[in-house]
């Protein structure tokens, strides 16, 4: 077949498969919803998915001889996919524990874990690090869940060192003046550091300090001066992150964020990461979504990504909710189908670097927010949600083949970035691995 027919047949083909999906959920979802996410906006997705998400990659292996069955296989996303890991340790039995843990390594390469200050430390002086600790609801003690993500090759992911918020973020026993609190934070900031180093990679310095106006009394410059703090006690190699807005907010709000970062940035504060929210947390709006209502379109996501791109920063899609609208099996299909499209789109974005789903289980989420917003429901069964991103993170968007080496010793091929390990059998018969990463 020539080449610009075989181009021809695998549009035809992508287009049909696009097709086939929208038929198996036109029963779920309304022509409308498939009017703006249309094959149009689908084909625009894989293009970019495939210049930006792939990279060309050539691996010598001069000692392989010809005809050498060589199998590539990617091991690890360079792209961070993650979920909060809040309710570690805290269900009923082993195998329903094992199950939710499984989640992070079979599924997510990173992990986000609860430091909010207020049940980290409830009473002062005695932190709740340690595996022996008092049981609050989605805050397991941090040194188990730090050392899980350790043994399972989990990015740990820290949230968040402050947050403006009084209700979740500073202890009851705070000081209320705003002088008086500054010494407390930067001994919490320092603590942190001395105790995880560089175990935990990453963090979420400053958590939503855009509307500080209506969340209680803080330190004069609270944001700048954790930031400072954190850059001047956690190593060097410790990524730092702002987060605040949700995608569906007015530009208006998302550029006062935008005017935060880089009023930092210009200070001199280093800020790795720019965090950005995508709650769909009523039930009622998954619903109308479905029905095709314009609250969550591509232009519209793409129009407050380009204003955050402004930042100059990557961008991490650090909380997703996506809320079915009932617990049926309809409703659930509807979450599915929400959840592959948004996604879909923002792996393709090029300074999209991570996406955090956000209460992996129905029930586990806090108080105002929706109980069946989970990958699993209540007893950890999957959700078809579940299937649909283990279908693309660890299918659709994973590399592996097998090919015969020949006589040039040189392997190249095209394959999503990420860390990768070559498998063979040498004259001897003998199995070799080597691990590389494509970037």
């Amino acid at each position: 077949m020539r080449r610009e027919s075989l181009q021809s047949f695998l549009l035809i083909l992508g287009l049909s498969c696009i097709n086939f999906a929208f038929a198996q959920n036109e029963d779920v979802m309304s022509d409308a919803y498939y009017k703006i996410w249309n094959q149009e906006v689908q084909a625009k997705i894989d293009k970019n998915i495939d210049q930006f998400r792939k990279s060309d990659a050539t691996l010598e292996l001069k000692q392989v001889k010809k005809g050498t069955l060589v199998k590539i296989e990617q091991l690890n996303h360079s792209f961070l996919f993650g979920g909060n890991i809040f309710l570690f340790g805290q269900f009923k039995t082993v195998e329903q524990n094992k199950r939710y843990e499984n989640t992070f390594g079979d599924l997510f390469n990173t992990a986000t874990i609860a430091f909010y200050w207020k049940t980290l430390e409830p009473q002062q002086g005695k932190p709740r690090y340690e595996a022996e600790s008092s049981y609050i609801f989605r805050r397991p003690p941090t040194d188990p869940v730090v050392s899980f993500c350790e043994s399972k090759g989990v990015l740990p992911k820290g949230h968040a060192i402050i947050y403006g918020m009084r209700r979740w973020g500073q202890p009851d026993w705070m000081p209320e003046d705003r002088k008086a609190m500054e010494p407390f934070f930067e001994k919490h900031i320092q603590e942190l550091a001395n105790r995880y180093g560089e175990r935990v990679k990453l963090w979420d310095v400053v958590n939503e300090p855009v509307d500080q106006a209506n969340r209680g009394a803080m330190p004069d410059d609270y944001t700048y001066k954790t930031f400072k703090w954190a850059m001047q006690y956690f190593p060097s190699s410790v990524k730092f992150n702002i987060n605040d807005i949700d995608i569906k907010c007015e530009l208006p709000y998302v550029r006062r964020y935008v005017e935060i970062a880089r009023n930092m940035i210009d200070r001199g504060i280093r800020i790795d990461n720019v965090g950005a929210q995508m709650h769909i947390f009523d039930p009622k709006e998954a619903s109308m979504i479905a029905k095709g209502s314009a609250i969550l379109t591509p232009e519209k996501i793409n129009n407050v990504i380009d204003c955050l791109r402004e930042v100059g920063r990557p961008i991490h899609v650090s909380e997703v909710t996506v809320c079915a609208p009932d617990s049926t099996a309809v409703g659930k299909k509807i979450q599915s189908v929400i959840a592959r499209n948004l996604y879909r789109y923002w792996f393709s974005d090029p300074d999209i670097t991570g996406i955090t789903w956000w209460n992996v289980v129905d029930g586990g989420a806090a108080p105002g927010e929706p109980s069946f917003s989970g990958l699993y429901d209540k007893d950890l069964n999957r959700k078809p949600v579940y299937d649909t991103l283990d279908q693309l993170i660890n299918h659709e968007w994973k590399t592996t083949f097998t090919t015969k080496m020949d006589k040039s010793g040189v392997l190249s091929f095209r394959g999503f970035k990420g860390h990768y390990q070559a498998t063979w059998k040498d004259k001897k018969g003998k199995i070799q691995t080597l691990e590389f990463d494509v970037k």
